[in-house]
């Protein structure tokens, strides 16, 4: 892969992943892959009544872009519903398509080298996949 795809601060993300482990008494959980490049994660969420995230654990197997993305949406999920998750899911999606502008999730910027690697955007969109995927599965209110 050339340079500017993993770059010093996505390399510095993606080690900052081993931070976040599994949280056994999470209410929410969720274990997804991606199958072009065969990235997983397990991902355990809590949230309020109102199905706010309130807390967030992880553990990644992915390149250093799903590492990073699962980073980026670790430091910045509390506070937000399913609904908000979905939408910037949306987003990345879109901006990776070529549909939209950067999304508006701290940090996604540093991943606009993987906009040219569609191989990669998979692993970059699992974790939002898996926080979702968390939250419709125990049905938890957006």
């Amino acid at each position: 892969m050339s340079g500017p795809l993993y770059n010093r601060d996505i390399l510095a993300l993606a080690v900052a992943t081993s931070e976040h482990l599994p949280n056994p008494d999470a209410r929410y959980h969720a274990t997804a892959r991606a199958p072009l490049c065969g990235s997983r994660i397990l991902l355990d969420l809590d949230a309020d009544d109102l199905g706010r995230v309130t807390g967030i654990g992880m553990h990644v197997e992915a390149c250093a872009l799903g590492q990073a993305a699962a980073t980026l949406l670790a430091r910045h999920v509390k506070g937000r519903n399913r609904d908000e998750i979905r939408g910037a899911r949306d987003s990345i999606a879109g901006w990776f398509g070529g549909t939209g502008a950067v999304p508006d999730w701290p940090g996604f910027q540093l991943l606009a080298p993987a906009r040219e690697y569609p191989a990669r955007q998979g692993a970059i969109l699992l974790p939002f996949d898996a926080a979702i995927l968390a939250l419709e599965k125990q049905g938890a209110r957006v």
